[in-house]
């Protein structure tokens, strides 16, 4: 299994930026995606997941409204369209697989059996 995280950058209060995670090996029908962050000297947080399977969505109170999860099954991606942008979402940015579970159960913990990708800085200037 590999996560591919890209779209991750530099940009200023109040834009916009689409994060993508390009997922192989899996079989997105069966998984939930999830974006999880962390900031420095703050704990991981799950951001927003979303089921493969029935588009059943989560997203943290911090972020509704503003962040939307999508997902192309047929090109096993899964994208995290950021728009009004605050320096509170400066974090690097991780993308994580889980198989057969609820997206607001990944997006709360983590996975168990399934695996994480690497990350991408988000910055966003004041």
């Amino acid at each position: 299994v590999q996560l591919q995280a890209s779209g991750g950058g530099l940009v200023q209060t109040g834009g916009s930026m689409r994060l993508s995670c390009a997922a192989s090996g899996i079989d997105l029908n069966y998984n939930v995606i999830g974006w999880f962050r962390q900031a420095p000297g703050k704990k991981r947080e799950g951001v927003s997941c979303i089921s493969g399977r029935d588009g059943n969505t989560y997203y943290t109170d911090s972020v509704k409204g503003r962040f939307t999860i999508s997902r192309d099954n047929a090109n096993n991606t899964v994208y995290l369209q950021m728009n009004n942008l605050s320096p509170e979402d400066t974090a690097i940015y991780y993308c994580a697989s889980e198989p057969t579970v609820l997206p607001d159960t990944l997006c709360r913990g983590a996975p168990r059996f399934g695996s994480w990708g690497q990350g991408t800085q988000v910055t966003v200037s004041s």
